[in-house]
């Protein structure tokens, strides 16, 4: 019983491992970049606005 339980251990902290080092690599080569200017946010507001939208009212 106690090798089993030492063997479980052991897969779960070789897992941890390879998922650890899985998930820096992905990280490191996926950048998010919009690639059409349509998907960039398009503000609702006039530039020029003194209220700016109603925030300035506080």
């Amino acid at each position: 019983m106690k090798h089993i339980v030492r063997a479980f251990v052991v897969v779960l902290v070789l897992t941890g491992a390879v998922a650890t080092t899985q998930t820096s690599n992905a990280s490191a080569k996926n950048k998010i970049v919009a690639s059409r200017t349509s998907m960039l946010p398009v503000p609702t507001c006039a530039p020029n606005d003194p209220n700016a939208c109603g925030m300035g009212t506080r």
